[in-house]
């Protein structure tokens, strides 16, 4: 048996609003719209992965979804002009990434990271 891929679900009221709030802030396109469900998509191949953690890292808690981006402070800059619910400031981790954890509009709590060179 083989996993081809996980989709995180996120519960919203308004999914238009949800889905311009990702699109915005990452990029995203909706790859799928029926309406009271949409996908978004970057158009990347990423290797399937889920993790499970007792903390989040530095003392903070669990995030619900971890997004990668190839440039962590244009989004936490995006994330600020947009008025967005910055929970944790930007901050090098002593384990090589760049993060920041932003609320989503359904209250996520979203980890935005990158890799340290």
């Amino acid at each position: 048996m083989t996993v081809k891929r996980i989709v995180a679900n996120v519960a919203a009221e308004s999914v238009s609003d949800v889905r311009d709030f990702y699109a915005d802030l990452f990029g995203l396109h909706a790859v799928m719209d029926h309406g009271w469900i949409v996908t978004l998509a970057s158009g990347e191949q990423a290797v399937t992965q889920i993790s499970l953690a007792s903390e989040g890292g530095s003392g903070t808690p669990v995030p619900d979804i971890s997004i990668e981006v190839d440039d962590v402070d244009a989004v936490y800059a995006r994330s600020r002009a947009r008025g967005c619910d910055i929970a944790y400031q930007i901050t090098d981790e002593p384990w090589g990434v760049r993060r920041f954890y932003v609320r989503d509009p359904t209250g996520k709590l979203l980890n935005v990271l990158s890799h340290r060179p």
